[in-house]
């Protein structure tokens, strides 16, 4: 049943990255920062997909991702149809990898120490869905204030 539920809030989520990205009204704005602002929409979008291809596409799905984390805050000026394109594989990362996951994965130890400490594949999967809810949170906010 928590499988069920993890890829249902993936999948809400990831097409709603997709829809604020969609959504700024002027592409270089997806780029803005300002003294108080310290990551773009545009940033935060690469550091989500980064995120969650490196810990359930890479790690759990064996996918031949490479994360490269500094480049998700220091790249600039991808299109928009770029970005939008990484979320769509993303989407299909996470529903693959998903897919093949059972109730006793989500309950053994996840493969990498993260926080210093063990925890099941269930509990960082949710850890990843609420840290994309929360930098989504940041997307919209940026989205509107620029």
């Amino acid at each position: 049943m928590l499988i069920e539920t993890i890829k249902s809030l993936f999948n809400r989520d990831l097409n709603k990255l997709k829809t604020e990205i969609e959504s700024y009204q002027d592409e270089s704005k997806i780029w803005a920062i300002d003294k108080n602002i310290s990551n773009s929409g545009g940033n935060l979008c690469l550091h989500l997909i980064g995120n969650i291809k490196t810990y359930i596409g890479a790690e759990l799905g064996k996918t031949d991702y490479v994360r490269d984390r500094p480049l998700e805050f220091s790249l600039k000026n991808i299109p928009t149809s770029e970005l939008i394109s990484k979320i769509e594989d993303t989407i299909i990362v996470v529903k693959n990898t998903l897919d093949i996951l059972t109730e006793a994965d989500l309950e053994a130890i996840y493969p990498q120490i993260i926080f210093e400490k063990e925890m099941t594949t269930g509990f960082f999967l949710v850890h990843l869905s609420t840290h994309l809810g929360y930098h989504l949170g940041q997307i919209n906010y940026h989205r509107r204030l620029i």
